[in-house]
């Protein structure tokens, strides 16, 4: 039956999108199937309103962040959820769990493919909200623990494989240099990279950028999140609590494509995005200007070069 569905459903997005390429009307199709799986428990969630709601979930962070956590969210608002299960070190996110399981050590990207419990769960052309509420983590996690003289620049780049390739979403340290030295003058600097002692790895090896090194004895004054992890051990549970401790604090962000992008556009304020074309599929679906700006009603500015991420620098963050 499930099959049958899913092909009439793919039909259904080619009508409806008839421009878009063959092999992405997959991905609305299975947003179509994933709202259309929410009937099933339509008697649940607004007739008897009691706590039942499991979700389990150990995919992309990135898909975590943008379709999980708000769907859990909705559920402790609504009075029925039950039980939250990820990944290690994912406790802070979800705050509002009365009961969170860190089960899983390690992230697999092929567990968002058939998973279809939540609303929205790839990439869409449009989105369900229905079942979708953003989560204050900045409220949450605001705090005077990470407070500066100057305004907070968070700038969150990464350096790991990409769809089992080289990197390509990342400031390399010519861009660092450039953008650091126009603006450590004005905003305190801290600069977000974990290592993968830090995080849950799912398939995209980190690699060696060799940044931090040259930060320290180029531009002392840039604070490196990997240092205040180590400063502020009994203050905070893990690099995942720091990282939304001192996100809180802040409203101007550089992010990278994925996980990195969707967790900087919970925290407000400005997120300048670098995310070349030709990767993920954020572009084919503007997603910049739909399901990022909704995560807190962030303002979104997509950079497809480092080129661009500097003059965005400059126009946004004087």
């Amino acid at each position: 039956m499930q099959r049958l569905v899913l092909k009439f459903l793919y039909v259904v997005a080619t009508l409806n999108y008839p421009r878009i390429r063959k092999d992405l009307r997959y991905f609305v199709r299975d947003n179509y199937y994933c709202r259309l799986n929410q009937l099933r428990y339509y008697r649940a969630d607004y007739g008897r309103k009691q706590p039942y709601k499991v979700i389990d979930y150990h995919g992309e962070f990135d898909q975590e962040l943008r379709y999980v956590l708000p769907f859990a969210y909705w559920h402790h608002c609504n009075g029925t959820l039950k039980q939250t299960i990820s990944c290690t070190n994912t406790k802070p996110f979800y705050f509002f769990s009365p009961d969170h399981l860190e089960t899983h050590e390690k992230r697999v990207w092929q567990a968002g493919y058939d998973y279809y419990d939540v609303p929205n769960m790839t990439h869409s052309p449009t989105f369900d909200f229905s079942k979708w509420k953003r989560v204050p983590l900045k409220a949450h996690y605001r705090n005077k623990l990470f407070r500066y003289d100057k305004p907070l620049l968070v700038i969150a780049n990464k350096y790991n494989i990409e769809w089992d390739g080289p990197p390509r979403n990342f400031l390399d340290i010519p861009t660092l240099d450039h953008i650091i030295s126009r603006c450590k003058t004005t905003h305190q600097i801290i600069y977000n990279r974990p290592l993968s002692s830090q995080i849950v790895l799912d398939n995209s090896e980190i690699m060696d950028l060799g940044e931090h090194a040259w930060l320290r004895e180029n531009h002392p004054e840039v604070l490196l999140m990997n240092d205040l992890h180590e400063q502020h051990r009994e203050q905070v549970s893990s690099f995942n609590h720091l990282q939304l401790m001192v996100y809180a604090n802040c409203d101007r962000f550089i992010s990278m494509h994925g996980g990195t992008a969707a967790l900087a556009s919970y925290f407000e304020g400005t997120n300048i995005i670098l995310s070349r074309p030709g990767g993920g599929m954020e572009h084919h679906f503007d997603e910049y200007n739909t399901i990022f700006p909704a995560l807190s009603g962030a303002t979104i500015h997509h950079a497809r070069t480092p080129e661009e991420v500097i003059q965005l620098v400059e126009q946004q963050y004087n």
